[in-house]
């Protein structure tokens, strides 16, 4: 069963990411459902699917709904770009094939996932803890760190909500770092933001802006530590 997936995963890979250039993506994009690309982007998937799966045609009708599907999905994904953001569309897209491929394993080979073990005392402790150290640290941090406004801030100077989810992003290594036992790690990643830091802060030559990255980096740090020993201590009560 495992090898069955892996080879479908590999092949969408294989079709979707390696062997799709970007002026093919452009071209069925402009011509639809009229370009030779779209088709052509069909049989890259079926080659690939049956090279890994070594010929084995006991998989033919799995193989053809695959294909089918996806020709499906990515058509109308063509005719939705237009009116939707690319980026969830392209998202929606990778999620309606991987569901399909996770169908026709099934099929072959039925599965089953405990959900009682990913609801149980271990699994609600990884996402309490989880979302402890993206959405509700982030809130945190933004109440804590609003009594130091820097007024001469603008939003044009950085991206939408980029230090939010940098932070978030940030407490999550840390969590994992923890959760791994890699202590280590840590200390590269507060060089890394570091030497990152170093330029805009040298350029500033501001104490008050050297002062509150400093006290937002040491608690944003300190807020993911704590909720990773909490979570080491209490899975090894569970």
């Amino acid at each position: 069963m495992i090898s069955f997936a892996l080879a479908l995963l590999l092949a969408h890979i294989i079709g979707d990411f390696v062997l799709q250039p970007d002026h093919w993506v452009a071209k069925k994009r402009k011509h639809k459902h009229l370009s030779p690309i779209l088709y052509i982007h069909i049989v890259v998937h079926a080659v690939a699917m049956l090279i890994l799966l070594q010929f084995q045609l006991k998989y033919w009708l799995g193989l053809i709904i695959i294909l089918f599907s996806h020709f499906l999905i990515d058509l109308l994904k063509l005719y939705l770009e237009d009116r939707y953001h690319r980026g969830w569309l392209f998202t929606l897209d990778q999620v309606a094939h991987l569901l399909v491929i996770l169908g026709i394993v099934y099929a072959y080979h039925p599965f089953y996932i405990r959900y009682d073990s990913l609801l149980g005392p271990k699994g609600l402790l990884f996402l309490f803890s989880i979302f402890s150290v993206t959405s509700v640290s982030a809130i945190l941090m933004r109440l804590l760190m609003s009594r130091w406004p820097l007024p001469e801030d603008s939003a044009q100077d950085s991206l939408p909500q980029a230090g939010k989810y940098i932070g978030m992003l940030e407490r999550l290594l840390v969590f994992g770092f923890i959760v791994l036992q890699q202590w280590s790690a840590i200390g590269w990643l507060i060089a890394a933001k570091s030497i990152l830091r170093f330029s805009d802060l040298s350029r500033a030559k501001d104490r008050k802006l050297t002062e509150y990255v400093l006290i937002g980096t040491l608690l944003s740090f300190s807020l993911s530590i704590l909720t990773g020993l909490f979570y080491l201590y209490l899975s090894s009560k569970i």
